[in-house]
């Protein structure tokens, strides 16, 4: 099971369960309505508790109240949380997985939406649901044994309790779409290589069916008919077969209307082919589709919660493998695009991919735009570290946009340079272009290999390689598959793009 917390909305007037939640500011005061609920004595008892305790009432800070603590005729342990009266903007996210830590191990619990200053708004409640949800997120399903002091896992329920419920139901089941999304591309990028195959990641992308996502699975077959052979050749050591996932969602007023386009980098295991990686660490070259599990999960997103826009997804799938038939060193492909690539290094593979996909979206779908997600380079962890993804864009609206939906939900995005000078790097002798153009620049360089393919469309491409897999461990995030630019780009698109 991924996530073994289950939440849902009530009014402040209902039950409370074992375990009450509430929120509490200096000298342990309480809302109006938390402390009328509570009763006199009880929230007199929590002042005398907050203050011999020294309690600091910000943020994050907590504090048990044991079980003597009396709600109506039942015992109830209470978790006091710290939200200082006239703290300023908090971030409701980022509490929610605090509290989410907070908890006791399989025990329902209510939490009353209420901070000292007065009842939550049903968009800080859903957001601040939104981060329990994602800080309780495991992938655990090839564990056969638990460890001995590791609690059997149960489905926990929370129950929040608000002033506003119907309003906060509403909001709150928004997010529900949004975690969801956020969820599948967690698995995906979580899941061993032998099991996600090409083919399997496009049967699991090709489920979204079910959401009303129109889906079109493509073959080795039809990608040579099309002349997608840069993609091809990254593919053709593998065993596996090749594929291209198209995934169109038309949500907007007008079907016909011009699309917006995401598209994502799906290595689902990446050798580095001829051009071998070192043995050291190379398990986590399961995670090289990150971008792609993000489409998807963005794709399942919109689908989930009805987005007022026409949207397409493409995704292409494949396997790096250093077997016979795979493309060496000085070998020269010609993409969809037509223009030729010389191969320089067969570990620069990701690009070869993109090429080919970005290309054909662009000619099949004139898009509006075109944003990618790709784990494409490690020099973007030298630049940024994992803080904050690489943004390169050709357009200043369209990369203003995506920065603003990155700060936003704290998937952050720093924008990089792109010029002609970088051109001169992968300029080929022999070819049109060089997949690579060494260690100097190499992230910029890999997107201005990108933006010779994308035909003149707006675009930005997002350089996700320290942020999608082996990513941070935050209060929002315990996994090693982040599922990074899902809550992005649906907010990308729910403020900007919808009719």
């Amino acid at each position: 099971m991924s996530n073994p917390l289950k939440i849902a909305v009530a009014g402040l007037d209902e039950t409370f369960g074992p375990v009450v939640t509430v929120f509490v500011g200096k000298e342990g005061a309480v809302a109006p309505s938390v402390a009328k609920r509570l009763g006199k004595v009880l929230s007199a008892r929590i002042a005398t508790a907050v203050a011999a305790d020294s309690f600091q009432a910000k943020s994050g800070s907590a504090l048990v109240l044991p079980a003597e603590a009396g709600l109506g005729d039942k015992p109830a342990t209470l978790v006091l949380i710290g939200a200082e009266k006239g703290e300023g903007a908090r971030d409701f996210l980022k509490l929610g997985g605090q509290i989410r830590a907070k908890l006791p191990a399989n025990r329902d619990v209510t939490l009353i939406a209420a901070l000292p200053d007065g009842d939550m708004a049903p968009v800080d409640i859903a957001e601040m649901a939104l981060g329990m949800r994602l800080a309780a997120y495991k992938f655990d399903r090839y564990q056969t044994k638990k460890k001995p002091d590791e609690p059997e896992q149960k489905n926990t329920a929370v129950t929040l309790l608000a002033a506003n419920a119907a309003a906060a139901r509403k909001e709150l089941k928004v997010r529900d779409a949004v975690y969801a999304g956020v969820e599948l591309a967690r698995d995906l990028v979580n899941e061993p290589p032998n099991v996600l195959t090409p083919g399997e990641f496009a049967r699991r992308a090709a489920a979204l069916e079910k959401l009303g996502v129109e889906i079109d699975v493509l073959g080795e077959k039809e990608l040579k008919k099309l002349g997608m052979r840069a993609l091809l050749g990254v593919g053709q050591g593998s065993a596996e077969e090749s594929h291209v996932v198209i995934m169109k969602w038309l949500g907007g007023k007008d079907e016909k209307a011009a699309p917006i386009a995401f598209v994502g980098k799906g290595v689902v295991f990446d050798t580095g082919g001829i051009s071998i990686k070192p043995a050291q660490g190379m398990e986590d070259m399961k995670g090289d589709m990150g971008g792609a599990a993000a489409v998807v999960g963005l794709m399942h997103t919109l689908a989930a919660r009805k987005a007022r826009a026409n949207v397409i997804g493409v995704i292409g799938l494949v396997e790096n493998m250093p077997d016979g038939k795979a493309q060496r060193p000085g070998d020269i492909v010609t993409s969809m695009s037509g223009q030729t690539i010389e191969i320089i290094n067969t570990d620069a593979e990701g690009r070869l991919v993109l090429a080919d996909i970005l290309w054909h979206t662009k000619q099949k779908f004139n898009p509006k735009f075109m944003v990618n997600l790709a784990t494409l380079t490690g020099a973007i962890m030298v630049a940024l570290g994992q803080e904050m993804a690489g943004l390169f864009s050709n357009n200043d609206e369209l990369a203003a946009n995506l920065a603003k939906a990155g700060t936003a939900t704290g998937e952050k995005l720093w924008r990089m340079p792109l010029g002609p000078e970088y051109d001169k790097i992968i300029d080929s002798k022999f070819a049109d272009v060089k997949n690579s153009g060494g260690r100097f620049g190499g992230s910029i360089t890999a997107a201005q290999f990108l933006q010779r393919f994308v035909d003149g469309c707006p675009w930005a491409h997002l350089d996700i390689a320290g942020t999608a897999m082996g990513s941070p461990q935050t209060d929002i995030n315990k996994s090693w598959g982040s599922g990074f630019g899902v809550r992005l780009l649906d907010r990308l698109v729910a403020d900007n793009y919808e009719a």
